[in-house]
């Protein structure tokens, strides 16, 4: 006889943290993707009206211009620093429908101008989301500030090295951050 009983209440045990645990843990229904019907979702796999209500939706940014071609016009001021204690190396670019003007400083300005009318939103990434699992991985120690508007919105970006969603950001603008950005 134990040996039936152990196992039932074994499992009526698992059905109810399964329960606890459920979505608003009042016991309504399974976790949402465990393919077990309950009263809260219908048995055809869609999700109920409350599974969806659990996670807000993103809201846009006002700010950030749209990715894609832009006009090509800029005025920035970046500052690269290559440690905690290296000096800083400070230019600036200036495009005017992605041409370099006369008084940009940028290593690469012509470059620099063709990735920022190729993408307005270069230096205007979408923030991180708390989900996002990015590698553990050291790209080295150097800084950047970007400063000023493109297309006319205001740019205000950070770039570093210390993980790999901050490398791929980095690296898609490497270009305007110019050559003297670090070894990616």
């Amino acid at each position: 006889m134990r040996k039936t009983l152990f196992p039932a209440l074994f499992v009526l045990l698992a059905a109810a943290g399964l329960t606890a645990c459920s979505p608003g843990g009042s016991g309504q229904g399974a976790p949402a993707g465990s393919g077990t019907a309950s009263a809260s979702a219908p048995a055809s796999g869609t999700p109920s009206a409350d599974a969806e209500a659990t996670s807000p939706a993103p809201s846009p940014s006002a700010t950030a211009p749209a990715a894609g071609p832009g006009q090509g016009n800029a005025e920035l001021a970046i500052m690269i620093k290559p440690s905690a204690s290296g000096q800083a190396v400070n230019y600036t670019l200036v495009c005017q429908n992605g041409v370099p003007a006369a008084e940009s400083q940028h290593p690469t300005a012509a470059a620099a101008c063709t990735a920022l009318k190729g993408n307005a939103a270069l230096l205007s990434p979408a923030p991180r989301t708390a989900d996002k699992v990015c590698t553990q991985q050291y790209g080295g120690p150097q800084e950047a500030t970007v400063t000023g508007s493109v297309d006319g919105t205001a740019v205000e970006a950070k770039f570093s090295l210390r993980d790999g969603c901050e490398i791929a950001l980095w690296t898609a603008a490497k270009d305007v951050l110019g050559s003297t950005g670090g070894a990616v």
